[in-house]
């Protein structure tokens, strides 16, 4: 049987609602701060929204990016190739040949912005002219994990797998087993979005899936709390730098964390709600798990999935308890999205980071805006402050669902 590697995370990169940058962003974490806002334009007037804030991005990417790279890509794509030069450097820019160099970096949703602008400009002007160039480049979904082949020589394989809002989560998991096939010794993984526009915000209003708490919107996504009513959308992006544990070992590289296990599974039963037995969330939890061959009892985190939606939040915390069992009991449940608010694509990779820095640091971020948890909840959720976490081996599971009904789990494990 040939041996397949551990993979280890070497390096991160963000930029986010709460941050330009990993350090920022995990310190706001850490400190319970949140990334919604309200709209800094004339939206809701404009179009009537029923929705007034969500968690946009706290540094511009121009403080980043010279003016004329960002013409040629739609924010998601800049987002992504921001954290991946964070990621790359954090790595310490390891000196791997580009034939076994992969990209695999994921959005929900694409180049919705492009898309929407171009048109726009097209029916405004009514000259096919006026259309960029570029337009197709930018719009297409695979776009973000394209420029960051280029910018990094990756030829191994350039991917974007699409999952709705386990996209990011899902390319990690991708990544790992380009490794573990052999495909590769070192892939940047992640995932990102960028679609706060007024059509999307006007659409998943239309879903009633966003909170509508416009008179306190740092407040506003509370998930566990009985009076959720809703996520908050978020912008942003999450890169990790993975790599076989012999390739990082031979150049003597700092790990943070070993993702140790991928479980993916489907629902196959709705297309925006989760099947109500959390089945189907219970299956890729098992199956990452016993992937990594780590005991129930020594997962002692978990990042969950948890937008703050009514019936969402408790399907998946029963199936933490259905999956762990008693030894539910010791963990320590994390639900970030109550502060950088829902990244759609890049919430699962961003979320991994969070994962992955838990275990470093042996700190489980809090839970904010909790006032009145919910009755139901079966589970010892952290809140307000970070929580400790024991010495010695641990793990952790990060969840992420996305519409269609994909289920992604990743287990990391403390190194």
């Amino acid at each position: 049987m040939s041996h397949v590697p551990d993979v280890v995370v070497t390096g991160l990169g963000a930029t986010t609602p709460l941050g330009g940058d990993v350090p920022s962003t995990w310190a706001a974490a850490l400190n319970g701060e949140s990334g919604a806002r309200r709209f800094d334009n004339d939206w809701v007037e404009r179009f009537g929204l029923p929705v007034e804030f969500a968690a946009t991005i706290k540094v511009d990417p121009a403080e980043a990016m010279a003016r004329p790279e960002m013409k040629k890509m739609d924010p998601s794509a800049q987002y992504a190739v921001i954290a991946a030069r964070e990621a790359w450097a954090d790595a310490g820019s390891p000196e791997v040949d580009g034939a076994r160099l992969g990209s695999v970096v994921s959005s929900g949703i694409g180049g919705i912005r492009t898309i929407l602008d171009a048109w726009e400009g097209l029916l405004a002007s009514g000259n096919a002219r006026r259309v960029l160039p570029m337009t197709v480049p930018m719009l297409m979904p695979n776009s973000p994990t394209a420029y960051v082949s280029l910018e990094f020589g990756a030829r191994a394989g350039a991917h974007a797998v699409v999952s709705a809002c386990a996209s990011g989560a899902e390319a990690i998991g991708y990544g790992v087993d380009m490794i573990r096939t052999g495909r590769a010794d070192v892939v940047i993984a992640g995932g990102t979005e960028a679609s706060i526009h007024p059509m999307n915000v006007a659409a998943f209003a239309a879903s009633r899936t966003l909170s509508l708490r416009n008179d306190d919107p740092e407040r506003a996504s509370r998930p566990y709390d009985v009076d959720r009513d809703g996520f908050v959308m978020g912008d942003g992006a999450g890169v990790v730098v993975l790599e076989s544990a012999e390739h990082a070992a031979a150049r003597g590289a700092r790990v943070y964390a070993r993702i140790a296990g991928v479980g993916l599974s489907a629902d196959g039963y709705h297309m925006t709600s989760p099947e109500p037995s959390g089945e189907g969330q219970i299956r890729a939890m098992r199956a990452a798990l016993e992937e990594s061959g780590i005991a129930r009892m020594d997962v002692v985190h978990v990042n969950a999935h948890a937008t703050s939606t009514v019936v969402g939040d408790l399907i998946e915390a029963r199936s933490i308890r259905g999956l762990l069992g008693d030894e539910a009991d010791h963990v320590a449940l994390s639900a970030t999205k109550s502060m950088t608010g829902h990244l759609l694509g890049g919430a699962g990779a961003l979320e991994t980071i969070f994962t992955v820095l838990a275990l470093h640091d042996r700190q489980a971020p809090p839970t904010i805006n909790v006032d009145n948890p919910d009755p139901e909840l079966v589970l010892d959720l952290v809140r307000d402050k970070p929580r400790t976490l024991r010495d010695g081996d641990i793990a952790a599971i990060n969840n992420s669902f996305g519409f269609g009904g994909h289920n992604v789990a990743l287990v990391v494990a403390s190194v």
